[in-house]
């Protein structure tokens, strides 16, 4: 098992992927630094307990979405293009950046438009 520290940007993001199907917040908080932000257009939320909050709202937003992901990785940086839908709602131009350091994410970027499928 590898830790934290020796774990590459792309086992992260997978990992990061795997924990985000299990909905758990404090499972996924767990692949940030403790001094992580989270930077949305509302602002920026800080610490594992502000990923919590803004990850919290993502998946309020989506729950039980197909999600299509467009990575590319530069070095210690993802840029994230995806898109998503569930039964109601659906994202067509989310983007995030994530910035990797010691085997856990930093910082991450994120900015989608939620749109209505029923309307």
């Amino acid at each position: 098992m590898s830790t934290p520290q020796s774990r590459t940007p792309q086992e992260v993001f997978a990992d990061h992927g795997r924990r985000l199907g299990t909905g758990d917040l404090d499972l996924i908080s767990e692949n940030y630094a403790e001094d992580a932000v989270f930077v949305t257009p509302e602002g920026v939320l800080t610490g594992r307990a502000g990923v919590r909050e803004g990850i919290g709202r993502l998946l309020a937003d989506l729950p039980d979405a197909e999600w299509h992901l467009t990575p590319q990785f530069a070095g210690d940086v993802l840029f994230l293009q995806w898109a998503a839908t569930d039964g109601v709602h659906e994202v067509t131009d989310g983007v995030d950046t994530f910035v990797f350091r010691d085997g856990l994410i930093s910082a991450q970027t994120v900015r989608y438009t939620l749109t209505d499928r029923t309307a």
